[in-house]
C-alpha cells in the first residue's frame, strides 16, 4: 500500500487518502496549498509520524508554488517562503517528523542560488526522495525487526503504525509484514484506540487487506489477553523518541508497556532514526497534544457524554525507556543504555 500519499504533478496537488472515513469508504483529499495541507494534518485526514513528514515535504513544495504565485516583490520570496515553512513546522507539536522534514526541505532551500521559479524542481526531486527513503526505510526496518517475533506467535498492536501511517509498509506493522515474509505464522491482536479508533479502524484494515490473521480488542481487555497468555509481544510506533529512548506513542501505550513488564512480555517500539529527536533529552520535554473535545465526547456525531461535562482529549503518553525491550530502526535494534545505543546509531547514519 503506497498509493494513500501521491503528488498529482498535472494537478500540483498532494493527493492523500482521508483516514477519518476509513473502513467504510476510500476518498482521497486534494491539498493544493499550505493552508490545505495544515488543515489535513490537524483534522487527521493523514496521521502518523512518518507520514507526517512526508506529507510535509509535498507542503514544502506547494508553500514555493503558493509563493510564485502570489507575486509581489521578487526580493522578498525567501522571506515569504519561511514564513510558509514555519506555519507549516507548526501545525501538531508531538510527531518531530514534521519539523525534521520541514528543516531538511529548508536547508535544500537555502543552499540554493537560483530564483524561486528555478528552485521549485529541486523541492520536488527532494520531497520525492523523502518520500521513497521513508518506504526503502519501513522495509528495512521490518527485515531488522522480523527477528524479534517468534514463529507461530501473537502480537498486539496499539494504534496505526503501519502503510497508512507512512509511506508505505509501515513501522510497527513493517516489522508484521516482514516476519511474515520470513515465513512466520503471525496473529495480530488491534488494540481499538480510543477515541479515534486507529486500530479498530486502521490497523485491522490494512492487515485485513493483506490477509494477516487479525483480531480487535477493546483497549481495556489488554490486562486480560496478557494474563490469559494470549499475547506473546507487543510492538507499536513511536511519533518522538528522546535521547534517552523514553518514547512518545497515542494515548495508552505506556499503560499496555506497564502491563507487558508485569507480565514478562516483551515490548518494542519500531520507529525510523527520523523519529528520534536528539535535542530533547527525555520524555518530560515532549510537548503532548491535547485534541478536540467532539473526538471523545461524540461518535458519528451522536452525543456519548453529558452536556458541559470536560473531557481530557491528551493524544500521546509517553513510554518511560526502562520498559522498553528494544527500538527496532533501519539500522537495527537498538538496546539498552539507550542513551549510547541511539547515540550510536545516530552518528552512523550521519556518516
Amino acid at each position: 500500500m503506497e498509493n494513500h500519499i501521491h503528488f498529482d504533478i498535472a494537478e500540483h496537488a498532494l493527493m492523500l487518502l482521508d483516514q477519518r472515513l476509513l473502513p467504510g469508504r476510500e476518498t482521497h483529499v486534494a491539498c493544493r496549498n499550505v493552508d490545505d495541507i495544515i488543515h489535513a494534518l490537524k483534522t487527521m485526514v493523514v496521521r502518523g509520524a512518518p507520514a507526517i513528514g512526508v506529507t510535509a515535504a509535498w507542503g514544502c513544495v506547494l508553500a514555493l508554488r503558493d509563493v510564485l504565485e502570489r507575486g509581489g516583490d521578487p526580493s522578498r520570496w525567501r522571506a515569504d517562503f519561511n514564513t510558509e515553512l514555519d506555519r507549516l513546522a507548526q501545525a501538531r507539536p508531538t510527531a518531530v517528523n514534521l519539523r525534521w522534514a520541514v528543516e531538511r526541505m529548508r536547508a535544500v532551500a537555502s543552499a540554493f542560488q537560483g530564483s524561486a521559479a528555478e528552485l521549485l524542481p529541486r523541492l520536488e526531486k527532494e520531497a520525492r526522495a523523502i518520500h521513497q527513503e521513508d518506504i526503502a526505510i519501513c522495509k528495512a526496518l521490518g527485515r531488522a525487526g522480523a527477528d524479534c517475533i517468534p514463529d507461530n506467535s501473537t502480537v498486539l498492536t496499539h494504534c496505526n503504525a503501519g502503510a497508512l501511517a507512512t509511506a508505505g509498509y509501515g513501522t510497527a506493522l513493517g516489522v508484521i509484514r516482514a516476519a511474515r515474509e520470513q515465513g512466520k505464522h503471525i496473529r495480530v491482536i488491534a488494540d481499538e484506540t480510543r477515541p479515534f479508533l486507529q486500530g479498530a479502524r486502521l490497523t485491522a484494515w490494512e492487515l485485513k487487506e493483506d490477509g494477516i490473521d487479525v483480531t480487535v480488542a477493546c483497549d481495556n481487555a489488554c490486562a486480560l489477553l496478557m494474563q490469559k497468555g494470549m499475547v506473546d509481544c507487543v510492538v507499536v510506533g513511536a511519533d518522538r523518541i528522546a535521547a534517552n529512548g523514553d518514547s512518545a506513542n497515542k494515548i495508552g501505550t505506556f499503560g499496555v508497556a506497564i502491563l507487558a513488564q508485569h507480565f514478562g512480555i516483551p515490548f518494542y517500539i519500531a520507529a525510523p532514526l527520523s523519529t528520534i529527536d536528539t535535542a530533547t533529552p527525555t520524555g518530560a520535554e515532549i510537548p503532548i497534544e491535547e485534541r478536540p473535545y467532539e473526538e471523545v465526547a461524540l461518535l458519528n456525531d451522536r452525543r456519548i457524554c453529558p452536556e458541559d461535562v470536560p473531557v481530557y482529549n491528551f493524544a500521546f503518553d509517553v513510554t518511560p525507556a526502562h520498559l522498553i525491550t528494544g527500538i527496532i530502526t533501519e539500522k537495527g535494534v537498538l538496546r539498552q543504555p539507550y542513551t549510547d545505543s541511539i547515540a550510536a546509531a545516530k552518528a552512523s547514519a550521519s556518516r
